[in-house]
């Protein structure tokens, strides 16, 4: 045993560059493992965690008036109720801007169902009647704490001064701001003091059932016994759907990357496993002659390789826990370290079982030399000949595929991340795409104007004003009762029929009547139904009936969203509108037109916010991908230093032929490269074509599995695809050069065979 490690030992000496960097590969790519499990359970966990621990309401239901609670507690599978509680709409000052909130009136002692988990300062306390609690993720946003003071603006346009009297964390609602608007807890006196008329705010009631499954049929139950008194309902499947988006598009990006990269990482180990033992048959056969068993030489290898991939995996759980501790203040759950552990070393293990198995079966014959197989030459050194490239290049070419298996394995070890590196490019190329062509997500408006203190005929006037403003378009935005009456659904009405605003449509067309709408992929699934079918819908308490004729990219409420034109709703709900949506000339800056647009419109209370792009939502992606790349690029290197070790093993002897024949050391050093730069230029070429095939279509199927849609992934533009392959293929050939050069310089006894 102490010579099997004194062996194992000597040999890891000898070739420190490539086994630092097997290690790196494997724990780079465990890291992104562990990290992408993290974010795809976080994305899911941070609902069910909150909604435990709070024991949340399963339905929300909206009503005009305090609904019948003997009802609603009768109805089969209720075995709680929350509420009813009073809540109002108000305008958040502070900062130099305003935000919406919704006020919800909340006992004294923290309710049974559907509690607020306190997570900073203190409750509500009759004794301080201003005070207020905020939700976490809003209080985040507009940057309140314990004790801050602010002033909120109720509908009749008085204001009030309120302070944080504490912030909880909720899991009965989603983060802000795809959640909006922003939720605080108050006392009902401070509701009524805020919005003291009575038709101005709404009574909302928590349902929790024994089944989560039955939530359908009890809200069909719900809105039947209340008899049209139904404005909206949400449920936990709308609350857990917001919460986990944004992660779980990480989470699928990471958990894609690295699984592709363990299985790179499977062929770097196997690769280089199989290099050594072709390496090493001499060494292996004299072990054998002194008495080692097959099983003892079988044994020997796979512990060696064996220990740098349990090593690797080792940093990669250790790295992958410290990264999602401290930027998602998540530690992975002792599971998925252990799942993810073992089954790296499972793989890790069946990479390098059949190279070790070969080497143990090695003959007992000391002076075997390691001459590689002899055969017909390959295409490829055919051609090089036909071209009459010069003799090192043609010796080079033959070289590349002198050993089949290993020759496969080098390119399809660097196709491999070279196509997750071309995906990863796809998706920084979308990104930028978002940014820079916002319309194509529905952005088309950089600029929304709420009317504040003025008339909506002023403010549209005001926005118009504004040199900058090439359209203005009239909006709504209601909840609207889906078929069935299970959920409520986003209804935006914007722009008219005649004039409607520039949707972009990924399928169908735009409307151009009335009673014609478009719809994002998330409300299409939800409503299982078509372009071109009719679908009815119930806005407070009227039935509207409207033909989908158009899909546009809808990356808001994860596109579960109906837009149709202004005059398609009743005048109740399209008159006055509640925004305008500015479309702005080409060139201009959405920011100055708003510091411009908020300082004529100060006095008046004019509320201007500007888009949020998804791209500014996603920018951590960009990082991720750039680790990522650094990661495949280790996995690719640590290939090709195998690949260049076996070639000057295989050609040892040549090299001495070589040089007596009088090639100087650049050709020798040339051939060498050659022989390696050919696998590697096959390996990046190929791995780059089928990357810049499968990155449009990977990225739409994920767009369509998140509601927005297909019709957002973009491909890796020429420019930066070529510069890709161009870098690849260089540092593969800077690779092989480094022992080349050491090679060609050496002097190579000739040795009898």
């Amino acid at each position: 045993m102490i010579a099997e490690w004194r062996w194992i030992r000597s040999d890891l000496r000898a070739r420190r560059m490539q086994a630092t960097l097997t290690v790196l590969a494997v724990a780079g790519i465990v890291a992104a493992l562990v990290t992408a499990a993290t974010l795809l359970e976080e994305g899911t966990n941070p609902w069910r965690g909150l909604f435990t621990r709070g024991h949340g309401a399963h339905v929300w239901i909206h009503t005009k008036d305090a609904p019948d609670i003997s009802a609603l507690g009768s109805l089969n599978g209720v075995t709680e109720i929350a509420g009813p509680y009073l809540s109002a709409p108000a305008t958040l000052a502070g900062s130099g801007r305003k935000v919406p909130v919704a006020l919800q009136e909340a006992p004294t002692a923290l309710p049974k169902v559907a509690t607020p988990l306190v997570t900073e300062g203190r409750w509500l306390d009759p004794a301080d009647p201003d005070g207020v609690v905020v939700e976490r993720s809003f209080a985040a946003a507009t940057g309140l704490r314990p004790g801050s003071a602010f002033t909120v603006t109720g509908l009749n346009g008085a204001t009030h001064a309120l302070f944080v009297k504490g912030v909880a964390e909720s899991g009965d609602q989603g983060f802000y701001p795809d959640w909006a608007p922003g939720l605080a807890w108050t006392l009902r006196q401070t509701l009524t003091l805020v919005e003291p008329a009575s038709g101005r705010s709404e009574n909302v009631t928590g349902l929790r059932l024994a089944d989560p499954e039955d939530t359908n049929l009890v809200v069909q139950q719900a809105v039947t016994a209340l008899a049209g008194q139904v404005q909206r309902v949400s449920t936990w499947r709308e609350v857990r759907a917001s919460m986990e988006l944004d992660n779980r598009l990480l989470g699928l990006l990471l958990a894609l990357f690295g699984a592709a990269g363990l299985v790179g990482a499977a062929l770097a180990l196997a690769n280089a496993t199989g290099g050594r033992v072709l390496g090493q048959l001499r060494d292996l056969a004299t072990l054998k002659s002194l008495g080692f068993t097959p099983r003892q030489v079988s044994t020997m290898l796979l512990a060696e390789h064996g220990l740098l991939g349990l090593l690797g995996i080792l940093i990669g759980l250790a790295a992958g826990h410290v990264i999602t501790a401290a930027t998602l203040r998540v530690p992975p759950s002792p599971g998925q370290l252990a799942a993810i552990g073992l089954g790296t070393i499972l793989i890790v293990l069946i990479a390098v079982w059949l190279p070790a198995w070969r080497g143990g079966r090695t003959a007992p014959i000391p002076a075997a030399p390691a001459i590689p197989p002899h055969g017909r030459l390959s295409r490829l050194a055919r051609l090089a000949l036909l071209v009459r490239l010069p003799p090192a290049l043609v010796l080079g070419t033959r070289d590349a595929f002198t050993r089949r298996v290993p020759a496969v394995l080098t390119s399809a070890g660097l196709a491999l991340p070279m196509m997750m590196i071309t995906i990863g490019l796809g998706c920084w190329a979308t990104l930028d795409d978002f940014a820079k062509n916002p319309a194509k997500v529905g952005q088309a408006a950089a600029l929304s104007v709420r009317p504040g203190g003025l008339t909506a005929d002023e403010a549209s006037i005001r926005a118009m004003a504004d040199p900058a403003v090439a359209a203005v378009y009239p909006g709504v935005e209601l909840d609207a009762l889906a078929p069935g009456q299970t959920r409520t659904v986003r209804t935006r009405a914007l722009g008219s029929s005649t004039a409607p605003y520039p949707f972009h449509v990924a399928e169908g067309r735009m409307f151009r009547e009335r009673g014609e709408a478009v719809a994002g992929q998330g409300l299409l699934d939800l409503l299982s139904v078509r372009v071109g079918d009719r679908v009815r819908l119930t806005i407070g308490g009227t039935p509207l009936i409207v033909h989908i004729v158009g899909r546009v990219v809808e990356p808001e409420q994860d596109g579960e969203v109906l837009s149709v034109g202004i005059d398609t709703l009743a005048a109740k709900d399209a008159v006055p509108p509640h925004f305008f949506a500015l479309v702005l000339k080409d060139g201009a800056d959405p920011q100055e037109v708003r510091a411009r647009l908020q300082a004529t419109g100060t006095l008046q209370g004019l509320e201007v916010t500007q888009a949020v792009n998804p791209a500014d939502r996603l920018a951590v992606i960009r990082v991720i991908i750039i680790a990522l790349i650094v990661v495949l690029s280790l996995i690719g290197l640590a290939n090709l230093l195998t690949a260049s070790a076996l070639g000057l093993r295989d050609h040892i002897r040549d090299l001495a032929v070589l040089q007596a024949m009088g090639l100087t050391p650049r050709q020798v050093m040339a051939t060498l490269v050659t022989g390696t730069g050919i696998l590697a230029a096959l390996g990046v070429l190929s791995g780059a074509t089928a990357g810049a095939l499968l990155s449009r279509s990977l990225i739409d199927w994920e767009g369509h599995g998140s509601g927005v849609g297909a019709g957002i992934g973009r491909a890796p533009t020429p420019a930066t695809l070529t510069a890709a392959i161009l870098i690849a293929v260089g540092a593969a050939l800077l690779v092989a050069l480094i022992p080349a050069r050491r090679a060609a310089r050496a002097r190579v006894p000739v040795t009898a065979g």
